[in-house]
């Protein structure tokens, strides 16, 4: 029997014959290679274990050999992994981050019949979902990187249900996932284990638009690019303008935090959302639906609840400040030849542009050569020019001529002084919406490619693209390293192209590239969160007395911890109890 590299842990009782008998073994990790399945071996003996189809189970009573030393074995014969994953109640998940081992905790209760008759008593039966093919679109995210088991998917019609559903599910210690558009990357809407999935999709009715002051009211289940459609009909715009515009939600987009091109211009969610309606994991409403600029009595406790990422409780309504849609966009591809010209570039155009400049994103050629291979329909916006950097600049006004006179002005200055090579500005809506693509599709590219490997880090600007180089020194020819994103706040979007997930790919980029970034004085979350991919991660930027007062907001607020479970905070600040593999 030839020893095998593992690639995953399990807990599974599993069967193995030696010496013509037949014994039990309880394995520490489980996995799969060239379709045979391999086992490690825990000095355990089971005497009380379902039965692999075909196989007998006498359990031995006597010492095994094998028992004194965990090895690794392969396994021919076996069922199918699907079929022995079915079989089994796996209770381990593994993921492509080396730290995400997580045991699921055993104090949260499994689903029952009962449970099932209670939310179609309050929901009705459409909304209660067992189907296999739609539990199985939840499961997993849309990288099909992270993947739950639950059983189960709610989809409440008002924070009325969304009370009843958490208020039963805490006094049942059923653990919950809330859910948006499923848009995230680090695993923050996916369940891990067999948590029931909570969404929001419903809950997408607009209350109140005042033309006057700009404040938008609305559900949480809204799709972003939806209202901000309905607000282009008011003479209005949303703050933030994300590539998943067209699936995540404004609730999910609230609790991640989520940041995107024009942040640069309007600022986070954090200074535009002005209240917040959210729902406790006892069920207890908390309405901070204020619609108020300036509200200075107490604590700011929404706060709290942006960016938690449904640990803390589920956002059900917003209000929020929403800027004029102005009338004047112009946008801007140029090419730079190094990055001190792009950083020299943002310089002046704050300087010059001040009042106008919206957005300020880059990319290196990496980034451009993948949307170009990976996209149908792009075209490159500078075909003569193989420049290492591109920059869009789109600026944002009332008066068209004037904005247009004051960009013109701007690159030609910039030309002169060699700050840009080359550049081109859309003449109409069209070349704009074609110059984004190529920005905004860079990750839909990437998932065309291969598999990707997604950090996204907040760095100063100064050393920021210093990671991606050493990155690709570091890895070598074998993958495809890319830099790119939101210049302007110091966001970078480092990725790593490969054609399949690989441990030692892994091994190679963390925790490097955490260890990078704090000594940096970065972070290792900018805009997509922590969720269940970085949640062990939070010391690289969070000093341990920052992650204990957040752990006692945990407590405090979800006493049981049912809310988005192995998410965001480590296990072991939460409970003792907890079991970090």
């Amino acid at each position: 029997m030839e020893k095998w590299r593992r690639s995953s842990r399990s807990i599974l009782s599993a069967i193995t014959r030696s010496n013509a008998e037949c014994a039990w073994f309880m394995c520490s990790k489980i996995y799969r290679s060239e379709g045979n399945l391999c086992f490690e071996v825990l000095p355990q003996l089971g005497t009380d274990r379902k039965k692999v189809p075909n196989s007998s189970t006498r359990p031995m009573n006597k010492r095994h050999p094998f028992q004194s030393a965990c090895k690794s074995f392969w396994f021919s014969h076996f069922p199918p992994f699907s079929e022995l994953e079915s079989l089994y109640d796996l209770e381990t998940r593994s993921y492509g981050t080396a730290a995400m081992k997580i045991q699921r905790n055993p104090s949260f209760s499994m689903i029952e019949a009962r449970d099932i008759l209670y939310f179609q008593n309050i929901l009705g039966e459409k909304n209660v979902i067992q189907d296999k093919d739609e539990l199985a679109t939840a499961n997993h995210d849309w990288m099909r990187k992270y993947r739950g088991s639950s059983k189960l998917l709610l989809r409440p019609r008002n924070t009325e249900e969304v009370s009843q559903i958490l208020a039963y599910c805490n006094s049942r210690s059923l653990a919950v996932v809330p859910q948006g558009g499923n848009t995230g990357l680090v695993g923050g809407s996916v369940p891990v284990f067999d948590e029931v999935i909570v969404n929001l999709g419903l809950m997408n009715n607009i209350i109140s638009c005042d033309k006057v002051s700009g404040i938008l009211v609305c559900e949480a289940g809204c799709i972003l690019e939806n209202l901000d459609t309905f607000l282009a009909d008011q003479g209005y715009m949303m703050p933030i303008d994300l590539g998943a515009k067209g699936s995540c939600q404004i609730g999910g987009n609230i609790s991640t935090n989520a940041g995107g091109i024009r942040l640069f211009r309007y600022g986070s969610l954090r200074g535009n959302v002005l209240g917040l309606e959210v729902v406790l994991a006892n069920g207890t409403v908390i309405d901070m639906l204020g619609t108020l600029r300036k509200d200075n009595t107490g604590y700011d406790l929404k706060q709290l609840f942006i960016g938690s990422e449904g640990t803390l409780g589920i956002v059900t309504k917003v209000s929020i400040l929403v800027p004029p849609r102005l009338s004047s966009i112009n946008l801007a591809f140029l090419a730079c030849g190094d990055y001190l010209s792009c950083k020299r570039l943002l310089s002046e155009a704050k300087r010059k542009l001040g009042e106008i400049i919206s957005a300020f994103e880059f990319l290196d050629h990496a980034s451009l050569d993948m949307a170009l291979n990976h996209l149908e329909g792009v075209r490159n916006p500078l075909p003569s020019s193989k420049e290492k950097f591109y920059v869009l600049i789109e600026t944002t006004g009332s008066n068209q001529l004037h904005d247009k006179a004051k960009l013109d002005a701007f690159l030609e200055s910039c030309l002169q002084n060699s700050l840009i090579v080359d550049g081109s500005v859309a003449q109409d809506y069209n070349q704009i919406a074609a110059f984004w693509r190529i920005r905004e599709g860079i990750a839909e590219a990437l998932g065309r490619a291969g598999v990707v490997y997604k950090y996204d880090l907040s760095l100063p600007i100064q050393h920021l693209y210093e990671l991606v180089d050493e990155m690709r020194m570091r890895l070598g020819e074998s993958v495809k390293v890319l830099g790119y994103g939101h210049l302007g706040d110091g966001n970078l979007h480092l990725n790593i192209s490969a054609p399949k997930y690989d441990d030692k790919i892994l091994e190679q980029i963390e925790p490097f590239v955490y260890e990078w970034t704090a000594r940096h004085s970065g972070s290792i979350s900018a805009e997509h969160g922590l969720g269940l991919m970085k949640a062990n991660e939070i010391y690289y930027s969070k000093p341990p007395e920052a992650v204990q007062i957040m752990a006692s907001f945990k407590k405090l607020l979800d006493i049981n911890g049912i809310l988005n479970p192995y998410k965001v905070l480590p296990q072991s600040v939460l409970s003792p109890n907890a079991f970090d593999m």
